[in-house]
């Protein structure tokens, strides 16, 4: 089959790179992809939010499926206008799309599908924040109502830069946000691929949000993940479905708005069970990196039935032993305006390495064909081991080879899991 990747970053480099390995799998495009992308795929340009323009596309390349990558494209409606044109699509329409688009709306689905999340409230004016924030009490959690590429969230101890974060949401067009009360706890991402009935997870993954070790500093897209979490209760994974996962799906049905692609399920193990931080509609950077390195069963045919409503008839998923672990390698000055248009070098070093794979993310080709910086999060350096302490050295090792002036990364990534210092307590799996 011929299959399009709508996106540029590292997940859809993980996307194209599985796909690659799939012998289903005839031709893999990139709309529009990176530099890295273009060993496995052909590039082509378009703009990945005009569902007219990517459908057009789509039909141009003869795809039998289209896989779409990021947030922004599904909320504007591209999975609605390629599946209109007769095209499977993995990927969620704009009205299911809404479960990652509005956290209100995501928290008013888990009230009538009696999901278990955090208490919360949603404010239009900075008033009624002051007197969530006080009632709530501390470390306040503030979340921008809409989209915000992973950064529209504040947790802190300090009660004015929770209110200030919350005036910077409330000043945007139809500014509201959503405050909440704190979950403790490890947390966890497990994704759920759903034809819109039927509901598949995939391998539970545990992300860093925050830019610096112990994370510390401002939240990110995500600074690194592994798979699988050993330390996590067990029979974890089908509890969400029976909890979350499944309800989510049938209630979005019943509203006659199906979620057919990736629910995102983020969860917090918290000292009163398990807990829903958030949901997203598509599949989340960096743990697809590690999540599908370690998927065994070919990804196109999974994809495929998620999009024909099919996903019944699939056999178990297979995963291969050991783990996965990623590190994101950011440019300076990320989370802010990064600094760009730097060379990087050693990317071909760092594959030599042993279970080591390089993603692009924020990179373009350089004038002379040596890759340089194009964003923040720029490389995902992904590593398998027979152990998750393997991995994680066999990723740091890529990482030290790979030098971008001025870049960042964290050194703590998996850390804690191989130390056995991550505590869930009694209650984390239970309601």
């Amino acid at each position: 089959m011929n299959v399009l990747v709508i996106g540029s970053g590292a997940r859809e480099h993980a996307l194209v790179a599985a796909l690659a390995n799939d012998p289903q799998v005839d031709a893999i495009f990139a709309a529009p992809g990176n530099a890295g992308m273009s060993s496995q795929a052909e590039l082509r340009d378009v703009d990945v939010n005009d569902p007219t323009a990517v459908t057009a596309l789509a039909v141009e390349l003869d795809a039998d499926l289209v896989v779409v990558g990021p947030e922004a494209p599904l909320v504007a409606g591209v999975a609605d206008a390629i599946r209109d044109a007769g095209i499977a699509c993995f990927g969620p329409s704009a009205a299911a799309a809404e479960l990652e688009a509005s956290k209100a709306f995501a928290k008013q689905v888990m009230h009538f599908a009696q999901v278990p999340t955090a208490r919360a409230g949603v404010a239009t004016d900075i008033d009624t924040v002051a007197m969530m924030l006080s009632e709530f009490g501390a470390p306040h959690v503030v979340k921008d109502d809409g989209l915000a590429a992973g950064k529209g969230v504040v947790v802190t101890d300090d009660f004015d830069e929770a209110l200030e974060h919350a005036k910077q949401c409330l000043n945007k067009p139809n500014g509201r946000v959503v405050i909440e009360e704190f979950l403790d706890g490890p947390e966890v991402s497990l994704f759920c691929i759903t034809d819109g009935v039927t509901v598949v997870p995939l391998q539970p993954a545990q992300d860093f949000k925050r830019v610096a070790d112990d994370d510390a500093g401002p939240n990110t897209g995500g600074m690194g993940a592994y798979t699988p979490l050993d330390w996590a209760p067990e029979g974890l994974v089908d509890e969400v479905v029976r909890t979350v996962a499944q309800p989510t799906v049938d209630e979005m049905a019943r509203r006659g708005t199906p979620f057919a692609g990736l629910l995102y399920v983020g969860l917090a193990l918290t000292s009163r069970g398990t807990r829903v931080i958030e949901f997203n509609a598509r599949f989340g950077d960096p743990e697809t990196q590690v999540v599908l390195a370690s998927l065994k069963t070919p990804l196109a045919g999974v994809l495929y039935a998620a999009s024909t409503g099919t996903l019944a008839d699939l056999p178990p998923l297979e995963w291969y032993e050991g783990a996965a672990v990623t590190v994101v390698i950011a440019a300076e000055n990320y989370p802010g305006t990064p600094v760009t248009g730097d060379p990087i070098t050693g990317i071909e070093e760092a594959e030599d390495v042993e279970g080591v794979h390089v993603l692009h993310a924020g990179t373009k080709a350089g004038p002379d064909g040596v890759p340089v910086s194009a964003g923040g999060r720029v490389l995902s350096v992904v590593a398998q081991g027979p152990t998750l302490a393997e991995a994680r050295d066999n990723a740091y090792d890529g990482v030290g080879q790979i030098f971008l002036r001025g870049s960042h990364y964290r050194t703590d990534i998996a850390a804690k899991a191989i130390e056995g210092s991550i505590v869930v307590s009694s209650q984390g799996a239970g309601q």
